[in-house]
């Protein structure tokens, strides 16, 4: 058989399941391959390559999306080119990569798992709230450095336990890190495009700031656990970064976009503010030579908020049943419904 006979075999898989189009069954942009064997259970997968080498064929089989760490990128093209389908589900919180008006201009529902990412990526703050403030990787470097003879005893931190910490974005995970930052006897002021009601506030001791420049100034921690959307984009620029505390750490677990990047290493160059902790940039990852992988007072981990193999199986598995229950018309779980 041919290469092309050969993709085409594994494309067309079993012809009794419903087509579901992923990226790649393998490689960094697939899917996670653990995972591979649970889905040709339930569908016929058929990648990306395979269907733009046989769009007619295989065009009308596929009925289900099955968007993983952004990939495949649904299009007005794409969208013309798949006359069945139902649904597009998304891995994880963020929507961003999304065109929602779009999508449901062609009648087909959109999906996420916003459950299953908020307890590792609400871990993964708290992470990097700690190892900013305690400085824990410039303290690893120096540990092992062979130039090391002694350990400095001016060696400082900044205090976590009675700091204040400033959420911006109080969803599932800005509440869920609010929680682990009470058992840190942390003070927790947040600002939300909508309040949390009073009970929810009292059970973690959160303050609500309805203008977000308060919340700059008060917070020893600055946390971006919010949505990236056209009013959040650049949401921390120069003018932000100037009302925080030269004491302060800001933390982004939501998007790289959020933050201005050229005026947050102007900040941490400066001394404008005391440190940052990244698990998300723009681009990721950023070039080489970007100037924040140069600064010691920056901490970057490669978007891992929900990179746990017990978090990845639960947004597996939420993907299929939202995909199963779509194409049995019924009502599906975390549908994403247009505001």
């Amino acid at each position: 058989m041919t290469d092309l006979g050969l993709h085409m075999g594994q494309a067309m898989g079993d012809q009794d399941l419903p087509g579901v189009l992923v990226s790649d069954l393998e490689g960094p942009h697939g899917i996670c391959e653990d995972h591979a064997e649970d889905l040709k259970r339930h569908f016929n997968l058929i990648t990306m390559q395979d269907f733009l080498e046989n769009k007619a064929q295989l065009g009308p089989q596929i009925q289900a999306v099955y968007i993983w760490c952004g990939r495949p990128a649904v299009s007005q093209e794409l969208l013309h080119s798949l006359p069945s389908l139902k649904i597009v589900a998304s891995a994880g919180a963020g929507l961003d990569h999304l065109d929602l008006g779009l999508v449901a201009s062609f009648g087909v529902k959109v999906a996420n798992t916003p459950h299953a990412v908020s307890s590792p990526t609400a871990d993964l703050g708290m992470a990097l709230l700690l190892a900013a403030a305690r400085r824990v990787v410039e303290g690893h470097q120096l540990a092992v450095s062979p130039h090391t003879e002694n350990f400095p005893t001016d060696y400082m931190g900044q205090q976590v336990t009675g700091a204040t910490l400033g959420i911006i974005g109080m969803g599932s995970i800005g509440y869920k890190i609010a929680q682990r930052a009470r058992a840190f006897e942390m003070k927790i002021v947040y600002h939300n495009r909508k309040r949390r009601k009073l009970e929810e506030e009292e059970a973690v001791g959160a303050i609500y700031c309805e203008r977000l420049d308060d919340l700059l100034q008060w917070s020893d921690f600055v946390m971006l656990a919010v949505s990236l959307t056209p009013q959040t984009q650049g949401l921390i620029g120069k003018r932000e970064l100037r009302l925080m505390k030269p004491t302060a750490i800001l933390i982004n677990i939501g998007r790289g976009l959020l933050v201005d990047q050229e005026a947050l290493v102007e900040a941490l160059q400066t001394g404008l503010i005391k440190a940052a902790a990244l698990d998300v940039t723009y681009p990721e990852p950023l070039p080489r030579d970007h100037p924040l992988l140069e600064l010691k007072n920056v901490i970057l981990t490669p978007h891992i908020g929900s990179a746990t193999h017990q978090a990845r199986r639960q947004m597996m598995e939420n993907l299929v049943e939202s995909i199963l229950a779509s194409l049995s018309g019924l009502p599906i779980p975390n549908e994403v419904l247009l505001k």
